[in-house]
């Protein structure tokens, strides 16, 4: 029997041999990539975090203390090691378990974490309600694929540093260095310090000084003059003059080192920051010579490492293959992104126009800031970003861009339902705060080819802030252009009812018309271009006398359309009635699974118009 077999949870793993927790790593990566070759998923960033989840889960028993993740896809080790084996099958789909951490799935499971830089707060919250409660528990972060990039890291880093709640806080340093230590003395001080019979000494000292009489005075003057005399001989980390007990770098990929320096900073009086190093891609040669296509792959053939789908071209493809065509032709034009070049298309601009391609990390607020500050000395700055990240910089939108009226384009990917990564990363609700900004164009093509003349338009002829939205993938099979200059295209003349839809839906709305048409109904297709401002008189004029509009929007209820669109044309008796995505947060699931789920599939959207039809 294999050990990964007979481990379900923290007291299976307390009592293996150190040859059991070597050959249990081995293990748990061919599992990993037996299975999510089936699935898809995040492959290097978990292979990089073996040993290291092995030693926490060791360490600490996340039934009862927390474990907060930053970001969550590298949390499968994680649901591999607490009773989740049986469930890989069907990882991240519909029904199945997540992708990302999630409470209602395990109690193991302490906080969500799709999004990054937020899990020093997330954790000193939980550390300082331990203390409030008077509970008796750990509380650990594991930070990890730039998420101390983000802004939001140092406010939880700033809070925590002088809180003194107990709280382990692990950079998983896999790509980036926060703080380089340099010179030869800071090299062999580091590894003595690191060592467990160094540290385990200190703990000592410190616990026997602490029960003489005067033995806290004199523990904190040799202390002070230790850290003294430290700071004098060796540069000092960002986290150690923050005031953190800082431990590492460390090998990451050593579980023993790592169990024996967790267990030592589980035991220290306060905030504690351990810094591993560790190796994305670990163990599987075409995930660490391609750390960047396994991070989210969809299936593959273990064997070769190849995709077993060939990729058509995307619209994000389309976006960065638009953009270097017109920097080439502005060289005012520059590419913002948040540590999302290669996601967002942008790879070719940064090879050939370096200087006019911006990567900020995950610092969103930042980017639409920056480039707010970018249009207001003339330039023309494209701010490339995935609409569920986007709505972290809602005030800056607001207040750095739209209030001045600047010429910042935002280039709005992912929007809509992502697919398989879930309630995290769908792209729904920027329909609604984006429409919330006054003065800010909201666009939304429905193929690739008006995505380019969109951009092109947006970025050569208008002067002031404008956002074009579109999916994740190739959008389906629509892909005609239909230019227009009331921001509505009718696709079809109908009699009794019309349906109005916007972005690629339009695929499924035009397959749910021939679904009608074979009984004998006949609906007008109606595609809106534009979201902001609604063409309400355009759309009245293309329903050419139907008293009854279907709205079918992929959108949290509370971020669609079809609201304004009720109110509006209620005024010319004209009967609203909507498909949306509800007021609940969508999962996660195939695409085409979660359209059925919602009544956005085309057979739904026909017997809802059908039945629509029959009310007339």
């Amino acid at each position: 029997m294999h050990i990964l077999e007979t481990i379900h949870g923290h007291e299976d793993l307390t009592g293996l041999t150190a040859a059991d927790r070597e050959q249990l790593c081995r293990e748990i990566r061919e599992f990993l990539i037996a299975n999510v070759s089936k699935t898809g998923g995040h492959v290097s960033s978990n292979l990089g975090v073996v040993e290291l989840t092995v030693a926490l889960e060791t360490v600490f028993n996340t039934k009862t203390d927390r474990l907060v993740f930053d970001v969550g896809h590298q949390s499968y080790i994680h649901k591999i090691l607490t009773d989740r084996q049986a469930d890989f099958d069907r990882l991240r789909q519909f029904g199945g378990i997540a992708g990302f951490p999630k409470p209602s799935e395990s109690q193991t499971d302490a906080f969500v974490a799709g999004h990054a830089s937020s899990s020093v707060s997330i954790g000193l919250g939980m550390a300082r309600a331990r203390t409030l409660q008077g509970q008796d528990h750990h509380v650990i972060v594991l930070m990890g694929d730039g998420a101390a990039t983000g802004g939001m890291a140092y406010e939880g880093l700033n809070d925590a540093s002088v809180s003194k709640e107990k709280m382990v806080i692990i950079l998983n340093d896999n790509a980036m260095s926060i703080d380089n230590n340099v010179g030869g003395m800071a090299s062999h001080l580091r590894a003595l310090r690191t060592k467990e019979r160094y540290l385990g000494m200190k703990a000592r000292y410190r616990r026997v000084l602490l029960k003489m009489p005067g033995g806290r005075f004199l523990y904190n003057a040799t202390s002070r003059f230790k850290n003294w005399l430290r700071r004098v001989l060796i540069p000092t980390t960002i986290f150690e003059n923050m005031g953190f007990t800082y431990f590492g770098p460390v090998d990451g990929h050593d579980t023993e080192h790592l169990i024996s320096l967790l267990k030592i900073a589980k035991d220290v009086n306060g905030p504690v920051v351990v810094h591993v190093m560790t190796q994305k891609g670990k163990g599987y040669v075409h995930a660490e010579e391609h750390p960047k296509l396994f991070h989210g792959i969809g299936k593959f053939d273990p064997e070769t490492g190849l995709p077993l789908k060939t990729a058509s071209e995307t619209f994000s493809d389309v976006f960065g293959s638009t953009m270097v065509e017109l920097a080439e032709k502005n060289d005012k034009l520059c590419a913002i992104t948040a540590a999302m070049p290669g996601g967002t298309g942008l790879l070719n601009f940064k090879k050939q126009f370096p200087n006019r391609l911006f990567d900020v990390g995950i610092a969103e607020e930042h980017a639409v800031s920056m480039a707010g500050g970018l249009a207001k000395q003339g330039m023309v700055p494209v701010v490339a970003i995935y609409s569920t990240f986007l709505q972290r910089a809602y005030d800056m939108i607001l207040q750095d861009v739209c209030m001045l009226g600047l010429h910042v384009v935002f280039a709005v990917d992912r929007a809509g339902i992502v697919g398989e990564d879930g309630e995290t990363h769908h792209g729904v609700f920027d329909t609604g705060f984006l429409r919330h900004a006054p003065g800010l164009l909201v666009l939304c093509p429905a193929s690739r080819q008006e995505l380019r003349a969109m951009l092109t338009w947006a970025v050569e002829e208008y002067d002031g802030p404008v956002a074009i939205r579109y999916p994740r993938g190739s959008g389906g099979s629509y892909s005609e252009m239909n230019p227009t200059t009331d921001g509505v295209v009718r696709h079809r003349s109908g009699k009794g009812v019309a349906v109005l839809t916007y972005g690629t839906l339009i695929n499924n709305v035009l397959g749910a018309a021939d679904l009608l048409e074979q009984k004998g109904i006949e609906p007008a297709v109606l595609r809106l271009q534009q979201l902001k401002p609604l063409p309400v008189e355009a759309i009245l004029k293309q329903m050419a006398g139907c008293k009854t509009l279907v709205v079918a929007e992929e959108a949290n209820a509370d971020a669609g359309i079809a609201a304004e669109l009720a109110f509006e044309l209620g005024k010319h008796n004209v009967s609203v009635k909507k498909i949306d995505l509800g007021h609940e947060y969508v999962p996660h699931g195939a695409i085409d699974v979660l359209y059925d789920q919602y009544g956005l599939s085309p057979q739904a959207i026909a017997d809802f118009v059908q039945e629509a039809f029959n009310e007339n």
